[in-house]
């Protein structure tokens, strides 16, 4: 008596996250939803990027959808990912804003003011009549539209999905053009942060005119800067 083979089980394919974030925007029932988020709000250096993304969801695409099957939180994507995913969302988006805030800008606003105003410009910037507007983890007062906080919001929203790839993307676009102007501290590596690397290079040439002084009780008191 032969075995008959049994036939090979299918793998379920893993549900793409941005299919439960775009879901999320769509549910919240509004033509508009705009999401904001921000890049480099805890770094040793460079600016804090803010960026603004809109989608029209009775314009939005299913081949735009689509392409942004890989669309999550930017901290869960590599480098080489957020750089595709970039131009797709600018293709789709039917508006983006981008907001810089420099180093000396922050040290006399301090972090929080100047993050909370640089999402409130990037929202007003994309917003339009009967807009949802939300961002991720704080409010942001005096957009002028309905406007929510959603904790998690990288990983939740598609909106602050897209909005958190653009800040990433071009603030490290940004840090890595400064390396050439700033050389020694290895900005092109490290993009800011305080890492091992960057904190040796701190106490070996002092600080750039690109570091943030207002953070020096936290963030250098472990250093002797020269």
């Amino acid at each position: 008596m032969s075995a008959t083979a049994s036939p090979p089980r299918r793998r379920r394919a893993r549900a793409r996250p941005a299919r439960k974030l775009f879901a999320f925007d769509r549910g919240l029932g509004a033509r508009f939803v705009a999401g904001a988020d921000e890049a480099g709000r805890g770094c040793l250096a460079g600016p804090l990027v803010a960026a603004a993304v809109l989608f029209d969801y009775e314009r939005l695409r299913p081949a735009d959808v689509r392409a942004l099957a890989a669309l999550n939180d930017s901290k869960q994507q590599t480098e080489a990912r957020r750089e595709e995913l970039y131009p797709l969302i600018l293709r789709a988006a039917a508006d983006v804003a981008v907001v810089s805030r420099c180093a000396p800008g922050i040290d006399r606003r301090g972090l929080h003011k100047t993050n909370l105003a640089a999402l409130r410009d990037a929202l007003a910037r994309v917003a339009r009549d009967g807009c949802i507007c939300l961002s991720d983890g704080f409010p942001v007062a005096s957009v002028g539209h309905d406007q929510r906080a959603v904790v998690g919001g990288d990983a939740t929203s598609a909106a602050i999905a897209a909005a958190s790839v653009i800040a990433k993307v071009t603030r490290d676009r940004y840090m890595r053009r400064a390396d050439a102007l700033h050389p020694g501290w290895e900005f092109a590596g490290h993009v800011g942060y305080a890492t091992p690397e960057h904190r040796a290079a701190i106490e070996r040439l002092g600080v750039s005119p690109l570091h943030r002084m207002s953070f020096q009780s936290i963030a250098y008191q472990q250093l002797t800067l020269p």
